[in-house]
This record gives structure tokens, sequence and C-alpha cells, in this order.
């Protein structure tokens, strides 16, 4: 053992590189034991460090600062960025139910917490990792960390805050579950929808076989029968036993048969009108008519809407629906298309051809990660955070910091995709490689910081008490929020515990409910509440320390 700590005595280069390899070896490792199907995620890289810290590990506290801050802007920036795309949309139809009982959770918690922070007077680094790790949320252990530099506390505060972080975090994961369990039992008002169908996002593609029975649409175009319809396309025509692609000037009959692919709420529309369905798949019928997937990668077509392409007349074939990030939703006249994005298109295979190599239809240049638009991101993200914000109630202004500048800014630059030339475009494997590396990078930082402290105030007891005061942040908001979805939002069971790890941005407690209920209702609840949640969380966290020093 005198050998081993003879090691740390010396702080080069060397031994600090080995000292974040063997806390990230260690911690990657404890993170995928599961017990039950669950584990404590990357989490595990934090206690890894708090247990290699009371071993005598030392790091330089110079290279634990910038290490530490880096690995934030990593882990917040490479979130912005996949989040950016999805968030605002996340706000709309049928996700504003979702989105508002989930920062229902989001405040409830913060306001537990202050209670506790009053009430039993503790510290505000430890409420402020209390809140952290009750809440399963690491970015908002960064932002709440980066705040407290902010107001000026001393260092020993932020070796405070991790090691409340770390005591509260292990029942912040068991008590969503146990929330999800309780959940089965509590009784929903009786709604007029299905679980299927509250389950079902409006904003999914669906497609339908409709046949025009309306005498009045016939000797009218497509455009004037149906172009007010938002959310639907017709992709497919079939007269007399001939298919075609409709364009809208084209005149219709009764008789025709249509392939429609929108929204169902679209569909229905168009299916009033038409008149009836029709007992003919469109899609299977032989015929010159293709449909081909093709990915939006050249400079020409980047940042401009569909009715601006005019890939119907240009090259006569049909853009029926589109995919970005994960989320697929059909095509409108004003949708921008942005670099990476995936166009299914309908034609005959030589136009298809044609529209791809405009498009691009490159798969290789999303093999490329795009390093300079990427840290000119970082650049105004860190200057965003720099700038200081005069709020009421506080006697000095107050800045964002290194994890709520670079996030907000990661989500515009997410949405807007593409500036000219510079494109905020990431691979997904390149993706997820620097959102791993910035949160290991984080975490081990935090872990070997606060090691001596969290044994120290474990061995005493005061340490117990905090855990006690963590699992009342988490268990009093969660339960309320999910009573409050059962009961007044008449929401499914999948979906309410989807929302319920969506809220807590928890991927165990996802793992757990997707395994106790089939069907997609609790991903697309936790996909829908997650950008928002995210950036609650990292703000709230934030504010708190800010309005409580």
């Amino acid at each position: 053992m005198s050998a081993w700590l003879r090691f740390w005595e010396t702080t080069s280069t060397g031994h600090q590189i080995i000292a974040f390899a063997i806390v990230a070896t260690v911690g990657l490792a404890l993170s995928r034991i599961q017990i039950r199907k669950v584990s404590v995620g990357i989490a595990g890289v934090l206690f890894a460090g708090l247990v290699f810290a009371r071993l005598g590990v030392k790091v330089d506290h110079h290279v634990l600062e910038f290490i530490r801050e880096f690995g934030l802007i990593l882990f917040v920036f490479s979130i912005g960025l996949q989040l950016g795309p999805g968030f605002f949309s996340s706000l709309r139809k049928t996700g504003l139910k979702l989105n508002l009982l989930a920062a229902f959770n989001v405040l409830l918690g913060v306001g537990v917490c202050v209670a506790v922070f009053y009430i039993a007077g503790i510290p505000l680094p430890v409420a402020a990792g209390l809140l952290s790790g009750a809440t399963t949320n690491t970015p908002s252990l960064a932002a709440a960390q980066q705040a407290l530099v902010e107001v000026g506390a001393p260092d020993g505060a932020i070796q405070t805050q991790g090691v409340a972080y770390a005591l509260a975090y292990p029942f912040g994961v068991c008590g969503v579950i146990i929330a999800m369990l309780v959940t089965r039992h509590i009784a929903a008002r009786p709604s007029k929808k299905s679980a299927d169908a509250a389950a079902q996002p409006e904003s999914s593609v669906q497609h339908a076989n409709l046949e025009v029975r309306n005498p009045g649409l016939a000797g009218r175009s497509i455009a004037e029968c149906f172009g007010f319809i938002r959310g639907a396309n017709i992709s497919r025509l079939r007269r007399n036993g001939i298919l075609s692609v409709p364009m809208p000037e084209h005149i219709l009959a009764e008789g025709d048969q249509l392939l429609v692919v929108g929204t169902p709420s679209a569909i229905d529309q168009v299916r009033m009108l038409a008149g009836g369905e029709s007992q003919e798949d469109l899609r299977r019928v032989d015929g010159p008519l293709i449909s081909r997937r093709v990915i939006v990668t050249h400079g020409e077509a980047i940042g401009k809407t569909f009715n601006a392409l005019q890939l119907p007349l240009r090259f006569g074939v049909a853009a029926t629906r589109l995919s970005r990030q994960s989320m697929e939703f059909p095509t409108e006249p004003g949708l921008r298309v942005q670099f990476g994005d995936i166009v299914t298109l309908v034609g005959r295979e030589d136009a298809i051809n044609a529209a791809g190599r405009m498009l691009g239809d490159s798969p290789k240049e999303l093999e490329h990660t795009r390093v300079g638009p990427f840290f000119l991101g970082i650049l105004l993200g860190v200057l965003l955070g720099m700038i200081p914000l005069a709020l009421p109630g506080l006697p000095a202004p107050v800045r964002l910091g290194l994890a709520g500048g670079p996030l907000i800014v990661a989500i515009l630059l997410g949405r807007l995709g593409n500036l000219g030339p510079l494109v905020w475009y990431v691979p997904p494997n390149a993706s997820l490689a620097l959102r791993e590396i910035g949160i290991v990078l984080f975490l081990a930082c935090v872990g070997l910081k606060s090691g001596d402290l969290f044994f120290e105030y474990l061995i005493n007891g005061q340490g117990l008490g905090w855990m006690a005061l963590g699992t009342l942040i988490t268990l009093l908001p969660i339960m309320a929020t999910a009573l409050l979805a059962r009961r007044y939002g008449r929401l499914p069971v999948p979906e309410t515990c989807g929302l319920l790890a969506g809220s807590m941005t928890d991927p165990p407690a996802l793992a757990f409910a997707q395994q106790s209920h089939e069907g997609s209702g609790t991903s697309v609840a936790y996909a829908t509440v997650y950008p928002l949640v995210m950036l609650l969380r990292v703000l709230s966290a934030q504010m708190f320390v800010f309005f409580s020093f």
C-alpha cells in the first residue's frame, strides 16, 4: 500500500493521465453491472472517482478544474445539438400536455428542495447537490457547480456539492421505479381515447388508400381540394389502371384512387373529403413508380424549403415524408431541409435519380464530423455564458456559465442546422462519443475531488440525513406527477411511466418501463419531454443557486 501511495505523490502528466484512465475504466465497468435490469449508469464513474480518491489517487488541482470544465462543455454542447431539431416541435400539439406535466415535476422538485434548504438549514452546496442527485440529472450538477463558481463560493463548496449528489443519486434511480410500480394502482379517469390512441403521437406518419367518391371534387385540382390540409401528401394516383405521381394542378375525377401519406388527423380530413376507402394498396400495384429514401447532403438544397426546391415541377417526383434525428413527419411547402435529412421520394427511377443528385444523397458525407463549426458553436456558447444578466431580486448580475451558454447556443444551432456553408451536424456515433467522453471526464473530476469528504460524511452519520432529504426531493414530485398524469391527465400507464422516466432524464427507468409495458407509448412519452426537461433541469439548478446564495 505504501508503494501505491508513493506512486501518486508524483503529479507528472503521465501519472495524471493514468489516474483518469483508471477511474474511467473502472467506472464504466461498474456502470454496466445490472441488478434486476437496473444499473447506476454513467454515475458509476463518479463512484469510482470517490473510491480511488479515498485510496490516495491525486490529480493536480488546476488540471482537475480544466478537465472538468472542458468535459462539461463537450457534454452539454453535444446534447444541445441533439435536442435542437426536435426541441420546439415537442412543445406543440399532443406533446403540450406531456411537457406541462414534466415541467410540473421539475418545478415541484425545485420547490421541495427550496423547502428542504430553509427548513432543514442545510448549506446551499448540499441542497444543490441533493437536487441534482435526487433527480438523477448530471448536467444540472454541472450547471449548479458552475453557478457556485460564478457567485464566488469557496472550493470546498464544490466538493460538498459532489458528495451530496453522490449520496442522493442511488435512491433517485430507485425512486422513479417505485413510482412506476405505484402508478399501476392509480385509477385514471375515463377518457374517450384508448390507450393505443393516446400513445400514438400526432406527428407520426401513416398512410391510407382512398377513393374519390365525392362528386363535388370531380373537375377540381388536387391543390383546390386538399391544399389547405396541413400534414398530408398525395404520393400516388391511379386512374383507369394507370399509376402516376399527382401534381398539385392535377384534375380529379370520380373513381380516382389516392395513396395519402400524413398525420392521422390530416388523413382523416382527406378521407372525409374524398368520400371513402380503397380496398387496393397502391404501394403494391405493379407500375413504373418506386419509393426511395434520399439523404440531403448537397449545399444547393440545404436550407431551402420544399416549395423552393420544386421537386414535382423540376423532376416529377413527390416528397412524402422527412426523417430528422429519429423523428418522422410529412413534408410541407414551407418546411426547410437540413443537412442529414432523409426525404422519401416517389416517382420514376430516373426522376428520383435526378432529384437525388440535386439533394446530394451521399452517405459518406454523413460520416464526416465538421470540427470547425463545432468549435465555432462552442466559442459562441462560452461567450454567451460570460454575458452578465441582471435579474430582479439579485444583488449582482449572473451568467449562464459554461453549462447554460453552450447548451442554449447548441439547441439554437441544432434547430438552425446550417448557416451558409457552416453545417452543425455531428454523426450520431461521433455525437455519442463526444457526450460520453465529456461526461466521463466531468464525473471523474467530481469524484476525485470529493472522495475524502464523501466517506467522512457517510461515516459520521451526517450523510445519512442528507440521503433522507434527497429521498423527499425524489419521491414527492414524482408521485404527485404520477397522480396528476393518471387522474387528471388521463394518461395510460405505459405513457405515464415514459413521462416519469423522461421528466427525470433517467435511462435505467426507461429501460424498466419498456420491459414492463409493450408498445411504443413509453418511449414516445420519454422522447417528447426529454428536450424541455433537460433544459429546465440545467437552468433551474442555476437559478436555485443564484437566488439562494
